[in-house]
């Protein structure tokens, strides 16, 4: 899956060019007046709409969250969010870290990231996200809670 991801990352540069260079933000009609859409809630249901990572969301990814939208790519990629009865979690490479309404118990998550801002969101909270929305999460009918004390 990561050559697949590396090929997606690759084109972007040609998809760019086909449109122009830059995004606009799209504008979302709610009983007759507008008001915008936020960069994240455009990436979400593009992904939610075709359960795919295509050349586009992909960009709009990484340009909204740069190397955190990277990171979690990868680990979706490498089958690294995983779903049990209590939690989702998200495999590190040093630890594992629970992710629950858009929060994480990651350092940079409690330290570095305004929990109120949705661009502002570490890479494990970005992982299940996407894996949610293409159907890459791996379910466990278990408590982590338990599974925990084994690790």
């Amino acid at each position: 899956m990561l050559d697949c991801v590396s090929s997606v990352l690759h084109s972007l540069t040609i998809i760019k060019d086909w449109f122009g260079g830059r995004w606009t933000e799209p504008v979302l009609l709610v009983r007759g007046e507008s008001r915008g859409v936020t960069a994240v809630d455009d990436w979400r249901a593009a992904l939610s709409e075709t359960g795919e990572l295509t050349p586009p969301i992909v960009e709009r990814i990484l340009d909204v969250h740069g190397d955190r939208g990277q990171r979690a790519i990868e680990a979706v990629s490498e089958g690294r969010v995983k779903e049990y009865r209590d939690f989702t979690v998200v495999v590190g490479h040093s630890d594992e870290y629970v992710v629950e309404d858009g929060g994480c118990t990651c350092e940079d998550s409690q330290y570095n990231l305004d929990p109120a801002d949705p661009e502002e969101r570490c890479w494990h909270a970005l992982a299940a996200d996407i894996a949610e929305r293409v159907g890459e999460v791996d379910y466990h009918d278990m408590w982590y809670s338990e599974v925990r004390d084994f690790l």
